[in-house]
């Protein structure tokens, strides 16, 4: 059965420059649809992050945050337990993030203060010195590349049927050139959707789904 969560800011949230919250939730776990005033920048530390923003999915391993601009409707489901953070920024400090919800690759800087909060349990900075390390960490996430979706999917008429048919078997090996056969088009078209559509070889779109795969296989034990 599928727990369904209610998403609880702090009560102060509008007011608020900057603040993280930290949770647990258990498997199954669907927080319902829900948007705020402020951006978000929301991650696992381990498994998958599954969320719809806006009628779109979004897949990404743990490590890889998730950016919700203001405003953006968005849910999240969790198949096993999960441990979340968020970064959320008010909305006036969003000018320069992305307008549109996506991964950001992140550096090392961004992981070792989000870390830091984490490991210290700061909801709101009170210091001189986590103030700065807020600021410095708004930087980092204006410098970090852009990533539609770690898995993303298409509903072009050739390309949709490949992928519907690998999510439901990851380990299949047939070649571009007999799924293009399958779907009645040639190779080099199937191979240029997937650039145009997916922004990756088909190759690498394959790759990545079989390494999400693995995640919730070994989830599983």
């Amino acid at each position: 059965m599928t727990l369904k969560v209610i998403y609880q800011p702090p009560l102060d949230a509008p007011q608020l420059r900057y603040f993280m919250r930290y949770e647990q939730a258990n498997a199954r776990t669907e927080y319902l649809p829900h948007a705020h005033a402020w951006g978000q920048l929301i991650m696992v530390k381990s498994h998958v992050l599954e969320m719809q923003v806006e009628g779109e999915r979004l897949l990404t391993p743990a490590d890889i945050p998730v950016w919700i601009p203001p405003g953006q409707l968005h849910s999240s489901y969790n198949h096993r337990q999960a441990q979340f953070r968020t970064f959320n920024l008010a909305a006036p400090l969003c000018a320069d993030l992305p307008r549109r919800a996506c991964l950001l690759l992140v550096d090392p800087i961004a992981h070792a203060i989000l870390d830091e909060f984490a490991e210290q349990q700061i909801e709101q900075p009170e210091t001189d010195a986590q103030w700065r390390l807020c600021e410095v960490l708004r930087d980092r996430l204006q410098l970090a590349q852009v990533q539609e979706s770690y898995l993303p999917t298409s509903d072009d008429k050739f390309l949709a049927p490949v992928l519907h048919a690998l999510e439901a078997h990851p380990g299949d090996n047939t070649t571009l050139a007999g799924w293009a056969a399958r779907v009645f088009t040639t190779e080099r078209t199937l191979a240029r959707r997937c650039q145009q559509q997916l922004h990756m070889t088909f190759g690498e779109w394959r790759q990545r789904l079989r390494f999400l795969r693995a995640i919730v296989l070994l989830e599983q034990g």
